[in-house]
């Protein structure tokens, strides 16, 4: 049978002697509240301002382009409440997206008094990160950028500044939702707009002059028309992930499956708590998931 360089790497890794608990420094003990999870990477870093400027130049747009120069105040006063929701809301899922730990382990633990702890039994196998220095749980795999093992990490997304793994992928799939949602907004409201300039007097449909309005609407157009097809596109791959119970780490190297299967639904409750409820659509809730740590060190 021909194995595969995965599974030789996994070999080298059943040896006792290729853990090396002598050359781990033990993690540093502190305080999980006062802390934060932040990752001080130059391009995530640029990536996320840049996203916070797109939805702020979207709303510049809609607001004194769109709506406030409109006659119709129901028209303007029941889209703005509803695309400033709905930012206001992608943008915190974006916060918590980046500022949550997306399911560490910790590093440096792959010490001789952890590995002791594990009481290992003839034929148990531990898996070492060489490195961070960590004993991985089963499905954490290592981010390069993050330079730790993540708990069921599904991709590091520079938008987010982040990786979305178990503690975070709710934050994350509501972040592309709601971006997908103002950009669909914001798509039918440019189209009316543009109507609505053509039958009227292009300077009496903007407070800008007409040559300003029509660019900052094409922009706004093709910024919203990008970012909706992007967005809904990685929405949908990340709730067939969840519905399936497969990141896409482990579609992509094709693992094999050692978890136990469990229905759609009891994914979607694993991953936005339970039981359902609006809570769902709230990137203010933490997932209560109302279960022990199920991630084994021993195999």
């Amino acid at each position: 049978m021909m194995i595969s360089p995965v599974h030789r790497f996994r070999d080298i890794e059943r040896k006792p002697e290729y853990l090396q608990p002598d050359k781990c420094i033990p993690p540093p003990t502190r305080s999980s509240s006062g802390t934060m999870w932040f990752i001080r990477d130059g391009c995530g870093i640029a990536c996320a301002v840049v996203t916070w400027f797109l939805v702020f130049y979207a709303d510049f747009v809609v607001l004194l382009v769109m709506l406030i120069p409109s006659r119709d105040y129901i028209y303007s006063a029941i889209n703005g409440v509803v695309f400033n929701t709905l930012a206001f809301l992608a943008l915190a899922s974006h916060m918590r997206a980046m500022l949550t730990d997306p399911g560490a382990v910790p590093k440096g633990n792959a010490t001789k008094e952890f590995i002791e702890s594990l009481q290992l039994k003839p034929g148990q196998v531990v898996y070492k990160c060489p490195k961070c220095c960590s004993i991985k749980p089963d499905r954490a795999h290592h981010c390069s950028v993050c330079k730790r093992c993540i708990r069921k990490m599904d991709h590091h997304c520079p938008w987010v500044n982040n990786c979305v793994g178990e503690n975070n992928q709710k934050y994350f799939v509501l972040f592309t939702m709601y971006i997908a949602l103002i950009s669909l907004h914001a798509l039918i409201m440019v189209g009316f707009h543009f109507l609505y300039c053509f039958e009227e007097d292009w300077t009496k449909c903007s407070s800008f002059s007409p040559p300003t309005t029509v660019i900052l609407l094409i922009l706004l157009c093709f910024e919203a028309l990008l970012f909706l097809i992007f967005t809904s596109v990685m929405f949908g791959t990340q709730v067939h992930s969840i519905c399936t119970d497969e990141t896409g780490i482990e579609q992509l190297k094709k693992e094999e499956r050692r978890w136990a299967k469990k229905t759609k639904w009891m994914n979607m409750k694993a991953v936005f708590g339970h039981p359902f409820s609006i809570v769902w659509l709230s990137p203010f809730a933490t997932p209560d998931q109302g279960k022990a740590d199920p991630y084994q060190y021993v195999v």
